[in-house]
């Protein structure tokens, strides 16, 4: 290129002497003039402001009154041409018009065929976007291209910035644009325009055009692609901030805010932003949806104090490179959520053979976590239920927090809902569906995973089940209700037998129920051959210490208050008891604590209560634990008071001919309404005060009635004597009244019927004969 001399700074002579000016003799002046003969015509008082009379000299206009002038010379180093030609590259001085020295020429050689290999070897540099051959080829830049990114003589679209007289300025993208010079262009700024690129000025960011001729439906655009490394997200921090990366990852969330559209993308080790603007409140790339694969091209930055992709382009991945880059983060996302092989909180067999659907159940919950959806849990309102779900809430917050970069997401990926019946019933359901449908049109969120606990197993709970599932939601249950017959065992021997075959229940390793078409993990004692008394506040507690070993110690006391405040008798139930003595409590303050949680639920309805709950369990706030256990009890023991008072003088009691002891109250006449406790707790109180009268020993029945409801407690000596079932009475009451309308279940021992009040004396009479026609086994 062109540039001015050094030697003559672009002058073309050179200064070898001076001389004495011959214009002015060496004086500087060359004539002087009378000052009066300039003001004819000016009056005399603006006359006499000036001095009139004095001459004056003119200086010399060769020398500028200097008296000297210099001697030049043509200058010998650009031959008085004042320019020089120097290597646009190194500057070097070169003798010839080119734009280059031979080693620099050398080395642009040499870097172009480094550059058509290293196209070769990644092809992804340039994604063909149309596959049409035989067609003359047009480069587009993506927003991340340079200089260094363009080919000599090659033909690229570009979008006229700016027209002047001598030519068009062109930009290819934010970061290149040139000079077509041309005359009389008829194109406006805004037009796009195909050049040729002519000269690459990389030490003056200039780049030379010339217009390209193509002729139309003649060409192929293809999009040339700034070719960086793929960046795992994980890795993205402070020390990336303001460097343009790119990362694939599959969209789980997106976002429309007044500003920007958000994308939320997860790969195979976290979960991050990238926030695309163009116009505010505008929707960018329309055509990606939630669950696609996509690649993102972008600056790292900061927005709320956590990591955020600023995007340059983000592209939606197709066919094979698509299927392969979701089977990658899938295998890696899988591996990363299966859970460490930890033991369990007891020795249990009936734990050992439920393990391998407990670790299913954990895997599942955590892979929702990393998968960035969100996680409902839903459960019962009572002790058991409650413990179950504040287990779940303890594992799961700390991993929500350390995988999903949301300040909020303990609130926005994890909500936790009580249930009033001990099933989840279609008002359950309908809110749960309603929310999520929600959250998916108007926050762009997955549908979430549901989990289950205390609830969830019985043919009650298909209906919801089955409502849920139209939506493909996944389904976990935790529950220790019973859930029906076995359809099919699977033996220790590894076959599988009808569910009708006898077998020992120790051989049982797994079993299929009625409600297993409608879950995808369901984990339940009476599956392996066990029964109600490992509760799902102690399964969920064990299934939450899989999920996140890190909480043993916070929560490893909850399962003794499940199984105390369900009433369960077993060997699990004195381990348990004895673990939580580890942290200070003893079987009272247990019974405590499930009796003041069972009081607070009551009032709670359906709020979750997680700070109050919380500092009941004495998983928080254990400052005020003491405190708040002390004060519910005081005014639990009260209200139970009242309600014996007069519920105990109607109680009607018989002896039946089989031995049973059968008491019978209507809740509905002869107990305080729409106040704790209600009519399943007051029959439970009613129950135990006729036990401790009698003798748990002995086969006792109580039955609490409404218009429409029956609740009956049972000893386990009617369960061991005389194969009493709460959930056979029901069975065989629909079968022999099916126009009542009768539903209902629960355990073996405690359970709940409803029916058609018109014929509620029917139904009664007929429960009656059944308990009278039992025989003692």
């Amino acid at each position: 290129m062109k540039k001015a001399c050094p030697k003559c700074n672009g002058t073309g002579s050179i200064i070898v002497d001076t001389k004495i000016c011959d214009n002015c003799d060496g004086t500087g002046y060359v004539d002087t003039f009378e000052m009066k003969n300039h003001f004819k015509g000016v009056n005399s008082n603006a006359r006499a402001k000036f001095d009139l009379d004095a001459d004056r000299d003119v200086p010399c206009e060769v020398c500028d009154g200097k008296g000297m002038v210099d001697v030049l010379e043509d200058c010998s180093y650009c031959n008085g041409t004042g320019e020089i030609t120097v290597c646009n590259e190194c500057g070097k001085r070169i003798d010839s018009d080119e734009n280059y020295c031979d080693e620099c020429a050398q080395k642009q050689e040499e870097e172009k065929k480094k550059k058509q290999l290293e196209r070769e070897k990644n092809p992804e540099k340039i994604v063909v976007e149309s596959d049409i051959s035989g067609k003359e080829i047009i480069y587009e830049l993506d927003g991340l291209c340079e200089m260094s990114d363009l080919e000599l003589n090659s033909i690229y679209r570009g979008k006229v910035t700016r027209v002047e007289r001598y030519g068009l300025f062109v930009s290819l993208n934010n970061q290149v644009w040139g000079l077509m010079r041309t005359r009389n262009s008829s194109n406006k700024v805004g037009d796009y325009v195909f050049v040729r690129i002519t000269q690459i000025k990389e030490r003056k960011r200039e780049v030379d055009m010339a217009p390209a001729s193509v002729f139309k439906g003649e060409y192929v655009i293809k999009k040339v692609k700034k070719n960086i490394e793929r960046s795992k997200i994980e890795t993205l921090d402070d020390s990336s901030l303001n460097s343009v990366v790119k990362v694939y990852g599959e969209v789980i969330q997106i976002q429309q805010t007044s500003g920007p559209t958000i994308f939320t993308i997860t790969d195979e080790t976290a979960i991050t932003w990238a926030a695309a603007f163009n116009e505010p409140g505008v929707r960018m790339y329309p055509e990606i949806e939630i669950g696609d694969i996509v690649e993102v091209i972008g600056e790292v930055n900061k927005h709320n104090g956590e990591i955020q992709i600023e995007s340059s382009s983000i592209e939606k991945l197709e066919g094979e490179e698509a299927r392969k880059m979701r089977e990658f983060i899938d295998i890696a996302l899988d591996k990363k959520a299966e859970p460490d092989d930890v033991d369990f909180l007891i020795q249990s067999p009936v734990l050992d053979r439920l393990k391998p659907k407990m670790r299913e159940a954990a895997k599942v919950i955590r892979r929702a976590i990393l998968d960035g959806r969100s996680i409902l849990v839903r459960h019962h309102a009572d002790a058991d239920g409650i413990c179950a779900g504040v287990a779940m809430e303890k594992a799961v917050i700390p991993l929500l927090k350390e995988f999903n970069p949301d300040n909020d997401a303990e609130y926005h990926y994890f909500k936790r809902s009580p249930s009033k019946a001990p099933f989840y019933e279609l008002e359950d359901v309908v809110k749960d569906l309603s929310f999520a449908l929600e959250d998916f049109e108007r926050h762009g969120q997955k549908l979430p995973l549901i989990v289950l606990l205390d609830n969830g197993s019985t043919e009650e709970d298909i209906v919801a089940l089955m409502q849920a599932k139209i939506y493909d939601i996944e389904i976990v249950v935790i529950d220790h209700h019973f859930p029906g017959e076995l359809i099919t065992k699977t033996l220790k021997s590894g076959e599988t037998v009808d569910g009708s075959v006898n077998c020992n229940n120790e051989d049982i390793i797994a079993g299929t129920v009625a409600v297993d078409e409608y879950v995808d993990t369901h984990v339940n004692p009476y599956l392996v051959g066990g029964d109600s008394q490992i509760t799902a506040g102690a399964l969920a507690t064990e299934v939450a210490h899989i999920i996140n070993p890190d909480v043993e110690d916070l929560i490893k006391h909850l399962p003794a208050v499940a199984v105390l405040g369900d009433r369960a008798e077993a060997d699990e139930v004195e381990q348990y008891v004895k673990l939580a003595s580890e942290k200070g409590y003893d079987r009272e303050q247990l019974k405590k604590i499930a009796e003041c949680i069972d009081f607070e639920a009551y009032f709670l309805r359906f709020m979750n209560g997680r700070g109050i709950i919380d500092t009941i369990l004495g998983v928080d706030n254990l400052d005020k634990h003491p405190k708040m256990v002390e004060a519910l009890y005081k005014e639990y023991l009260r209200r139970v008071d009242i309600q014996m008072k007069a519920t105990l003088p109607n109680v009607k009691r018989v002896q039946l001919e089989n031995g049973i002891y059968f008491n019978v109250l209507d809740v509905e006449k002869y107990a305080h309404k729409f106040t704790f406790p209600a009519p399943g707790k007051t029959c439970g109180f009613v129950h135990d005060k006729i036990v401790k009268e009698i003798g748990e020993d002995k086969p006792i029945i109580t039955l609490g009635h409404g218009p429409d409801f029956g609740v009956l407690r049972a000893t386990d000596s009617v369960h061991k004597m005389f194969g009493f079932n709460v959930n056979n009475i029901v069975i065989s009451l629909a079968d022999k009244i099916p126009q009542a309308g009768i539903d209902g279940g629960g355990h073996e021992c405690a359970g709940s019927i409803k029916y058609i009040e018109g014929l509620g004396k029917e139904v009664l009479n007929q429960l009656l004969s059944e308990i009278q026609n039992m025989t003692n086994e």
